[in-house]
């Protein structure tokens, strides 16, 4: 979305390129007004506000999907925030969306700690998203986002099995 945001999402995928076109223009919008990236938190509340409207907006319907939103704020704080179809969003340390997701978030809450590193999220996120992996789980069909030094960047699919192998 911008340098220093991403998403994800669960769901129906042109929803998802109808909301990514729109956020981007937002972040660009903001970044010719300010000169600067737009935080993280405004982003949510601007892409929550659009998904909020299509609920109410006579002629249109809701969007079907849950998005997941990492990045940083002005401070350089890294944030996560999911985003539900209603337009409501909540701020995270860790969790999961899509199917199986209970497990996954009940398997987050007895790993994740305040004090961990970025190399054990990402060995946790990977371990999280193997519990609910139907099939086999390779560098070439996950991807994984990482907010680091006010960058969003997404992990090259040689950096994924490295992690894998040490994971196994």
């Amino acid at each position: 979305i911008s340098p220093s945001t991403g998403f994800v999402y669960s769901g129906v995928g042109p929803d998802y390129r109808v909301l990514v076109s729109k956020a981007r223009k937002s972040s660009q919008a903001y970044a010719r007004m300010y000169g600067e990236t737009q935080p993280v938190s405004q982003l949510v509340k601007q892409t929550a506000g659009v998904m909020q409207e299509y609920t109410q907006s006579g002629g249109v319907r809701p969007f079907g999907i849950s998005v997941l939103v990492a990045g940083s704020d002005g401070d350089g704080t890294p944030r996560l925030y999911q985003v539900d179809p209603s337009g409501a969003y909540f701020g995270w340390k860790a969790t999961a969306i899509g199917k199986n997701y209970v497990n996954a978030k009940s398997f987050l809450e007895k790993r994740f700690s305040e004090d961990m590193e970025l190399e054990d999220a990402i060995h946790t996120a990977l371990l999280t998203l193997r519990e609910g992996f139907e099939g086999e789980m390779s560098a070439h069909n996950i991807e994984v986002g990482v907010v680091r030094h006010s960058k969003f960047s997404v992990l090259t699919p040689s950096q994924i099995q490295d992690y894998l192998d040490e994971a196994n």
